[in-house]
């Protein structure tokens, strides 16, 4: 049974039983020319419907150095490692307590409203810079990366003055999303 469900075996099985109809019943020529370019093969590959094609052209290539220079080692950096993964950790999950714990309670607190927009802003934007790092290399695109991070940083600072104005002159977060899900 385990033959069975290998691909190649899947592939060759339509192969064989037209070879097998073929040897009883011979198609006229004047209905071969009709037949598809993709049945005259008798390897097709499974779920491959369409061509590889590349969507967006690659990025600018440059090369630094030859090839038996060894690789610059960067510096340590001790906000990047083990410290940076702790503090997103404790954060992402102190946030499932604060998005909770307003709405169990049935209590409506200011301050754990407003800790619960800082922490929302510092995991968003730990996200995105996360997003920028990984899809703008600073080695191939240093401008657009350099762009991203302001672009980041300046939605940041807006989304935090735009979440205490909310916070201070409207009626916060957990109530906006109070009367939202009882509307």
């Amino acid at each position: 049974m385990a033959s069975l469900m290998r691909p190649s075996v899947l592939r060759q099985a339509p192969a064989a039983s037209q070879r097998a109809m073929s040897a009883f019943a011979r198609p006229s020529t004047a209905l071969a020319q009709f037949k598809p370019a993709f049945q005259n093969s008798t390897r097709v590959a499974a779920f491959h419907a369409t061509q590889r094609n590349q969507i967006l052209p690659p990025l600018p290539q440059k090369i630094i150095g030859t090839a038996n220079e060894p690789v610059a080692v960067p510096n340590p950096d001790y906000t990047h490692g083990s410290y940076h993964w702790s503090f997103e950790r404790i954060v992402s999950a102190g946030l499932i307590p604060l998005t909770v714990a307003p709405f169990a309670a049935g209590s409506l607190n200011p301050v754990t409203d407003s800790i619960l927009c800082a922490l929302l802003v510092i995991h968003s934007h730990i996200g995105f810079e996360a997003c920028i790092i990984d899809y703008f290399p600073k080695n191939r695109v240093p401008k657009v990366r350099a762009a991203a991070n302001w672009a980041l940083r300046v939605a940041t600072v807006l989304l935090g003055v735009s979440l205490y104005s909310f916070e201070t002159n409207d009626v916060g977060i957990t109530e906006a999303v109070r009367r939202l899900w009882k509307a």
